[in-house]
């Protein structure tokens, strides 16, 4: 992680001239990016899930119904009975690690409406997650914001590895908080 940090390229924490960020961007609703029948966030609440509860729907075989998660953030477990009433499907989010707006800072407001697409629908990029924690996180990249002190190091490494894989740069203020956070290795 610490060689792939050094390896990326260095941006302004607020490039100028960049164009206004806008989340339509990047696409609209969740894809099924794998082709499985099933879209990102059912595939990755599947995934994150210590106990699910799933059922069939259309090309998709695990419409994620309920189920028991740990939120990597915050450490507290969730635990959800009907993920298809608003409030509980709100309760737990999918997040992109990388925000898509800090994606946009960082080089992918250069891409391709395709591969921006790609990009918020990538199963490297994306955790299941306590919503209000989600909701506090916002688009801080982590000189902004940092999960508990236990999940820093993987938070940092996942970071890193989706910036190197995506090309994306990183400004000074946001190495250096990785750096610390790798720190917890």
């Amino acid at each position: 992680a610490r060689g792939d940090l050094a390896d990326l390229a260095t941006v302004a924490r607020r490039p100028d001239g960049l164009v206004a960020y806008a989340r339509t961007s990047f696409g609209g609703s969740w894809a099924d990016s794998d082709g499985n029948g099933c879209n990102q966030r059912d595939d990755v609440l599947l995934r994150d899930a210590v106990e699910v509860r799933t059922r069939p729907q259309g090309r998709c075989d695990h419409d994620v119904l309920a189920g028991t998660w740990v939120d990597p953030y915050t450490g507290r477990r969730l635990v959800f009975t009907d993920l298809k009433e608003p409030r509980q499907a709100q309760a737990i989010q999918i997040d992109h690690v990388v925000p898509l707006s800090e994606a946009w800072r960082s080089g992918a407001s250069g891409w391709s409406p395709d591969r921006r697409r790609a990009f918020a629908n990538d199963l490297g990029n994306l955790l299941a997650v306590d919503g209000p924690t989600n909701m506090s996180k916002s688009d801080d990249d982590p000189a902004g914001w940092r999960p508990r002190k236990g999940f820093q190091c993987a938070y940092a490494a996942r970071w890193i590895e989706t910036k190197a894989r995506w090309s994306l740069a990183a400004d000074v203020s946001e190495r250096r908080a990785l750096e610390e956070m790798l720190g917890y290795c």
